[in-house]
């Protein structure tokens, strides 16, 4: 195992001391339970947002913090459910007045632990809504999961609740908005590697040099089938027609195309598969009017792709081009 770290057990703590000082203007870190807190937060008459999982999947939750789109992100250990006390103290920390938004991956241990974190919260009379986004057509089961596990349109209802709030929408309209995303959005995605979990030292899976696993999850859990290595045309095509088989699209819809990398992946890769990807989509008569290209949602040093498809209305696009300022997403500002 060849990794910038220091000792496994303490990554996660110090990766969120390196961006309290790397960011101090647009964050501040909460140890003792850990969490990412936006550095005006509480802001009054404002939804609160709060998303969160387990750290290695930079620059999901933590760097989605910031004006426009997180009030606090809740990290776990690596791969690893936060616990619901960061939940309920994110929630405290983050409550305005107007009430906080759960946006919620469909994964057992998160959604355990979310359910119990709010519950906790409107048992000390905060307004607690939550968002389960589950996007991934792969499979409908998986290791981790009832149900679609929750990827790529997570990032995207972030993004999306984060501007309806700032524009001071009650909680139900800025709920709806992520429903609207867990509605309309979809993915898939395929790796070309496994990854190494830092204690547990050994790549999570076997991946032979001339094979790819088709429809693999974030923490490396098995897709729908292992096939030899493909072209990037190939494989661009392989991840967008099951997702477009599954939207609820039809010819001339506006969407949100999302090209994500695995963490491993570099972005000349991803323009290539992006290339295709809108060439797909735009031959299945769908109008694509806005996207995001480059590693988002990441699992450690995996090498491989996602894309994201979301169909768009004209408020899903002005919440998208609304101001946002976060360390890993900033325009308009």
């Amino acid at each position: 195992m060849k990794k910038l770290i220091n000792v496994p057990e303490d990554v996660v703590r110090e990766e969120l001391e390196g961006m309290a000082l790397a960011h101090p203007g647009l964050i501040r870190v909460h140890h003792e339970p850990n969490f990412i807190l936006r550095a005006d937060a509480p802001v009054q008459g404002k939804v609160g947002i709060i998303s969160g999982g387990g750290s290695g999947h930079e620059p999901m939750h933590g760097g989605f913090v910031g004006l426009g789109m997180l009030d606090a992100a809740c990290p776990g250990e690596v791969f690893t459910s936060p616990t619901p006390d960061q939940m309920l103290e994110a929630t405290r920390a983050v409550e305005g007045g107007a009430g906080v938004l759960h946006i919620v991956k469909n994964y057992t241990g998160d959604i355990m632990n979310f359910e119990m974190g709010a519950d906790l919260a409107q048992a000390e009379g905060i307004q607690v809504e939550s968002v389960v986004i589950d996007d991934d057509v792969a499979v409908q089961n998986s290791l981790y999961t009832a149900g679609r596990r929750g990827v790529g349109s997570t990032v995207l209802a972030e993004k999306l609740c984060g501007a309806a709030a700032e524009e001071r929408r009650p909680l139900a309209e800025v709920a709806g908005v992520g429903r609207k995303v867990k509605e309309w959005g979809r993915s898939m995605g395929i790796a070309l590697t496994s990854c190494t979990v830092p204690h547990v030292g050994k790549p999570t899976f076997d991946l032979p040099e001339d094979q790819m696993e088709l429809g693999i999850g974030i923490h490396g859990e098995p897709g729908r089938t292992r096939l030899p290595l493909r072209s990037a045309n190939e494989i661009a095509e392989m991840l967008m027609e099951p997702i477009i088989n599954d939207l609820p699209f039809k010819a001339g819809d506006p969407v949100f195309l999302f090209v994500n990398g695995m963490g491993g992946t570099p972005l000349m890769e991803l323009y290539v598969v992006y290339r295709k990807a809108h060439q797909f989509a735009t031959q299945h008569g769908l109008k694509v009017v806005r996207n995001l290209i480059g590693p988002y949602i990441t699992s450690l040093e995996m090498a491989g792709t996602s894309i994201t498809l979301l169909k768009l209305d004209d408020d899903l696009i002005h919440l998208w081009d609304a101001p946002v300022k976060t360390p890993a997403l900033r325009w308009g500002i």
